[in-house]
């Protein structure tokens, strides 16, 4: 974490606290300024403020208007997620107006927990089969997000379910030719692009369940409780979106090291002690409601989808508004997706 003379430039501190006034939210100044992410990504701010911890969310430097659509969705969707039983950062407030600090913002508690990126806290040491039970954990937070309405939260459309499978690999496709828009990017001439499209447009008749989708659903993207191994809360729903939440479970598939020990450059985290992909799938179909007989469909689909976003930071990079070893590192992710979605059930 950056002390508070990183803030510079991110965040105005005085702007947000005679926001903080006008919406009782405390008084007095803002101190113990941290930031937690920050540079390409959404930027995430911790402070205090009449003895209560806040955590502010708001889009990049470089940002424009999508960025700041999707801060609010995001703050819509964590509104909506208050009544259910999915864990979550809990939504304080948010601000849709771009004039007070530059962006759309929220605010929302600090979770207690830790991000298993950082490493394991030693009580986990203790913790007989913790990384296993942290997996199953994983899914168990994974299937009551399956069960949230999605017009209750806010992101479905009526009529968007109809044709809904036969429409996505056309845009995601279309979503990767956007990417010419940057100079340097060498195109979309991707090894084993033109298989994958074509292994899911003649596969595209699966059922399809309507649901909230996280959309970027990882190990890094939860955070666990310090004292057992148990999801504390799902962060980053930046990406949240209407669709099947078997999705969610191929994406995590797609990132999760693989039962041969053959991780893949798209591997997020790989523990010893994790579950197989075989028994997170297991025990999905045990809790939740929904069959997993369409599951290689949505892995496939999860790595398309997922290659052709990290693809975007490589065509950024192509054009110097990321670091080039940032976006090569992105580019090898996506090789690895694409050639993981012709190997389905290869977990």
């Amino acid at each position: 974490m950056a002390p508070v003379s990183d803030v510079d430039g991110l965040i105005d501190l005085d702007a947000l606290a005679r926001w903080m006034d006008s919406s009782g939210l405390g008084a007095g100044p803002i101190d113990e300024v941290t930031t937690l992410s920050g540079g390409t990504q959404n930027i995430v701010i911790r402070f205090r403020r009449a003895g209560r911890q806040f955590v502010l969310r708001r889009p990049p430097i470089h940002s424009g208007p999508a960025h700041d659509d999707s801060i609010r969705r995001e703050a819509r969707i964590l509104s909506a997620l208050r009544a259910t039983d999915v864990p979550h950062p809990h939504l304080i407030g948010a601000c849709d107006d771009t004039e007070l600090l530059g962006t759309a913002f929220y605010l929302m508690e600090p979770v207690d927990g830790f991000n298993p990126a950082d490493g394991l806290p030693a009580q986990y040491a203790i913790v007989d089969d913790a990384q296993r039970l942290m997996s199953l954990s994983l899914v168990d937070a994974l299937a009551t997000l399956s069960r949230v309405d999605p017009f209750e939260a806010g992101v479905a459309v009526p009529g968007r379910a109809d044709g809904w499978c036969e429409r996505q690999v056309a845009r995601w496709i279309t979503q990767l030719n956007s990417y010419e828009q940057f100079h340097g990017w060498p195109g979309g001439a991707i090894d084993n692009l033109v298989e994958v499209q074509y292994q899911l447009s003649v596969h595209s008749d699966v059922s399809f369940q309507p649901g909230l989708v996280h959309g970027d659903f990882h190990i890094a993207n939860v955070m666990f409780r310090h004292d057992q191994p148990e999801v504390a809360a799902i962060v980053d729903w930046e990406l949240a979106t209407f669709g099947d939440p078997l999705l969610d479970l191929g994406h995590l598939l797609a990132t999760w090291p693989r039962a041969d020990g053959r991780g893949s450059a798209a591997t997020v985290l790989d523990l010893p002690g994790l579950a197989s992909g075989e028994e997170l799938v297991e025990h999905y179909a045990r809790r939740s409601s929904r069959s997993v007989e369409d599951l290689d469909w949505y892995y496939s689909l999860a790595c398309l989808r997922l290659g052709v976003l990290l693809e975007g930071t490589y065509a950024r990079a192509c054009a110097g508004l990321v670091p080039l070893d940032v976006g090569r590192h992105f580019h090898d992710m996506t090789v690895a997706l694409f050639e993981q979605a012709l190997h389905r059930f290869d977990w």
